[in-house]
């Protein structure tokens, strides 16, 4: 049987998020990083909404100027601070007894961040069209709080399975 496809394997992973980690190990570099790529490129769609009503506000600096930026930020500098956060999680979980790998705290970190990508193009959206206030600041800590139980659910899920 064929493997399942990324849409299949991240609504599995709100199911069972350790099992489907666990499914994804030994995913090869560029693999991984190509995922990353994806991820992050949504998250630069993500932001369109926020930056177009911004240039509606504030005209002084234009809509093509604020995306320039943001995909500057999102696929230029964005890889590169998550792979050295990964690293970072790495020694720091490895300074508590975690028997994972470098590759393994990669996995971990850049599949947490696809496993959010549906919250964060629902925080874009929310940022667009309803503007700064509560509700922007739900979807928001939704998002954050969402990450950071899948980045320690991976973690946690592939430094089990190092062992065995």
């Amino acid at each position: 049987m064929a493997a399942p496809g990324l849409i299949p394997r991240l609504a599995g992973g709100w199911r069972a998020p350790a099992r489907t980690v666990r499914s994804l190990r030994g995913m090869s570099d560029p693999a991984l990083l190509a995922l990353l790529f994806g991820t992050l490129a949504m998250y630069f769609v993500a932001q369109w909404p926020a930056h177009a009503r911004a240039a509606q506000f504030d005209p002084s600096i234009p809509l093509t100027a604020r995306l320039g930026g943001a995909l500057l930020g999102s696929l230029f500098i964005m890889p590169l601070l998550a792979y050295g956060l990964a690293g970072l999680s790495w020694l720091v979980a490895r300074a508590f007894g975690w028997r994972g790998t470098g590759a393994d705290a990669r996995l971990a970190l850049i599949w947490a961040m696809a496993m959010v990508t549906p919250l964060m193009l629902l925080a874009g959206l929310t940022q667009g069209l309803v503007g700064p206030g509560p509700a922007l600041g739900l979807v928001q800590a939704l998002a954050g709080l969402a990450f950071v139980v899948m980045w320690v659910v991976n973690l946690r899920a592939l430094g089990q399975s190092a062992g065995k």
